[in-house]
């Protein structure tokens, strides 16, 4: 295991898409920082070994200086070690303003956080974003994995992203791997960090149990 991932969910387990429909501008700051404290004290609940991945919102962050405060404290508090925090910006998020949200990105880095891009060729940035910064991840869209298997297009462009990120120095994680046959394609590839609910579903203020016969395989 590498590291698992802190999904939005309401109080009594109302879906992600339920949640977010009620963030705006007048609370999207506060939003944002609440999910960062309680994924922090959650995974330190739940006492797992791995790292802690916690998406955030870019356009919620005015001074990143600011805003880490609070994520800083919230490990402290809690006995996280900052290097097992992956913070995830879905590429997805139009960002008006690449440079300025490179440096938020940067700003997390120095603080001792892992950085990553999440959907990673479905949105906005793509190219354009890994010029201006070299995340410590990047996670492959769902969209194009599903079906990688048999499809020559998607094989073609995901071989290309993790040569690409070998040149870079950037790790690969696959989204959305439902079959086996997406998961021995990905690892023949090269990519040997994987989620989807092949491996686990997840798990409602809990650690997802995971599938063992679907890690041992993909191990081999």
């Amino acid at each position: 295991m590498f590291a698992r991932e802190a999904l939005v969910r309401g109080p009594n387990g109302e879906s992600a898409a339920s949640v977010l429909a009620q963030v705006n501008e007048a609370n999207r700051y506060r939003f944002d920082q609440a999910c960062r404290v309680k994924a922090i004290k959650g995974a330190s609940e739940l006492d797992f070994p791995e790292a802690i991945s916690i998406n955030f919102l870019p356009n919620a962050i005015y001074k990143p200086e600011v805003c880490i405060r609070t994520t800083l404290a919230a490990a402290k508090a809690n006995g996280f070690p900052l290097e097992r925090i992956i913070f995830e910006v879905t590429e997805g998020e139009r960002v008006e303003d690449g440079p300025w949200f490179a440096q938020i990105l940067r700003e997390y880095k120095r603080c001792g956080f892992k950085t990553a891009i999440d959907d990673f060729g479905a949105g906005y940035a793509g190219l354009k974003l890994l010029s201006d910064f070299q995340p410590d991840l990047i996670k492959i869209d769902m969209d194009l994995i599903r079906g990688v298997d048999t499809s020559r297009a998607r094989q073609s462009i995901v071989r290309g992203l993790v040569r690409l990120c070998e040149d870079m120095d950037i790790q690969v994680i696959a989204e959305g791997i439902e079959t086996p046959a997406e998961r021995d394609f990905l690892y023949d590839t090269g990519i040997y960090l994987m989620q989807g609910y092949l491996f686990a579903r997840p798990g409602f203020k809990s650690v997802a149990p995971l599938n063992e016969s679907a890690l041992a395989v993909a191990a081999k």
